[in-house]
Order: structure tokens, then sequence, then C-alpha cells
């Protein structure tokens, strides 16, 4: 009995999308590099996320520098910084607060970090290529 081609199609193309769902956990999906701004990723392949656990002390530092030290003055002058800083100040806050809460989620406990799918982390290692690597050997050894 022989089939309409388009059914033969339609199977061929299923067996690829299965193929290449069954390979997808072993790619990595998410990387995030974790770090500080004085140890910046190496290498040519850029991470998903960067994750700097200094930058929101790096911002806190800018809108604070040169205050007088009358408090109300002072107090004047960081809520006019904050002010002109607008929603683009307010995002890069939310983003370096968010970073923390996930560095610390996850447990990170050196830097730099490489995590690869919130769930494989190589500490140490400022190559995020080689990082990734280190993971893909060591997930394609456990499955």
């Amino acid at each position: 009995m022989s089939f309409p081609t388009h059914l033969h199609l339609r199977e061929v193309a299923l067996a690829f999308i299965a193929a290449f769902l069954w390979t997808v956990p072993a790619i990595a999906q998410e990387v995030w590099f974790i770090t500080t701004s004085a140890q910046p990723p190496q290498g040519t392949r850029i991470p998903t996320r960067l994750i700097e656990l200094d930058a929101a002390q790096r911002i806190e530092e800018a809108l604070t520098t040169g205050l007088p030290k009358g408090p109300r003055e002072a107090e004047s002058i960081a809520r006019q910084r904050l002010q002109e800083g607008g929603l683009s100040l307010q995002r890069r806050l939310q983003t370096a607060s968010q970073g923390i809460t996930d560095a610390w989620s996850l447990g990170i406990t050196s830097l730099p970090a490489v995590v690869v799918d919130r769930r494989y982390v190589v500490y140490g290692e400022p190559d995020v290529a080689r990082a990734v690597a280190r993971i893909a050997q060591y997930r394609k050894a456990q499955p």
C-alpha cells in the first residue's frame, strides 16, 4: 500500500523535529556570566545575560558623588538626579538588583561564574566558551 507523498513528507518533518527536540537538552539554552566589573567575560562567546554584582553599588556611587554635607541640600540634589535619570535609571537599578537576587538564589559562591540553564555552574573560568564546553562535556558524560 502506498501513501500519498504529503503524508511521507509529514512523517519526515515530524522525525526531524523529534530528533531536534531530543538533542536540545544537550545544547546550552541560557548562559549567564556572573561577575563584577573588575572581571569582565573573556573570549568570543557572548553570554545571554551578564550580571555584574557591583552594578547597583556603582549606580549609587554615581548618584551620590559630590553631594554636599548638609542633609537637606544633599537630599534635594539626590532627588533631582533620580528624576533626571528617569525610567532608564530605574531600569538599570532594577536590573542590577534582580541580578544580585538571581545570583543569590542560585547559590553562587565564587566569581566569575558561568551558569548554563540555571542548573550547571563553572567557577573561576572567565572564558565563556570554555566554561560552556566544560559543561557540555559533563552533560554528555552524565545525561
